[in-house]
């Protein structure tokens, strides 16, 4: 695929959608190559200490369902990971053109430097903002209308786990000590 370009699952409300991107969650990123250096570090930092983390919280046998969120946010920080650090490697440029794997003469990017690959898109419901509204009267909205991929929603599914289950899942020291 190239970018942009789309296939319809379900209709107008299951996309697939072929995007890369170059930085963080809505696209967001730090100037340049030394930005996307540092997020790729603090990436691989990030990995390490919720590594460590869930290491510890399964030997103090905590609940089943805390240790499955963090495993979800840990396994979608590893593979948005693995995307940005080996994607640019091992692809061509997609941008006009249909992307090759492994391109004579190497990807569009070095290790650490590859943008992720983003590509469920649901846009639920569309329409137009009434008249009357200021600033945005006429125009036309989405309603849910970012891409994302398998890693963003493993991230999404444990962090929203945690937070609708946080008395039933968070460690019960940590419940004792803020009194929640």
């Amino acid at each position: 695929m190239h970018i942009g370009e789309e296939i319809h699952v379900i209709g107008d409300w299951f996309i697939l959608h072929f995007t890369e991107n170059n930085g963080m969650a809505f696209g967001l990123q730090f100037a340049g190559d030394w930005g996307k250096l540092f997020l790729s570090l603090f990436r691989v930092a990030a990995i390490v200490v919720i590594a460590i983390y869930l290491f510890r919280v399964i030997k103090k046998g905590e609940k089943k369902g805390f240790i499955f969120s963090i495993s979800l946010i840990l396994a979608g920080a590893i593979g948005n990971m693995i995307d940005s650090a080996f994607y640019g490697m091992i692809f061509s440029e997609s941008y006009n053109n249909i992307a090759q794997l492994f391109p004579q003469g190497g990807g569009y990017a070095s290790f650490l430097h590859g943008r992720v690959v983003d590509m469920f898109y649901f846009p639920i419901l569309k329409g137009n903002y009434p008249d009357w509204l200021p600033f945005l009267g006429g125009d036309r909205f989405i309603f849910f209308r970012p891409v994302f991929n398998v890693a963003d929603s493993a991230i999404t599914v444990g962090v929203f786990i945690l937070i609708f289950f946080q008395k039933h899942l968070f460690p019960n020291k940590f419940i004792e000590e803020n009194k929640i």
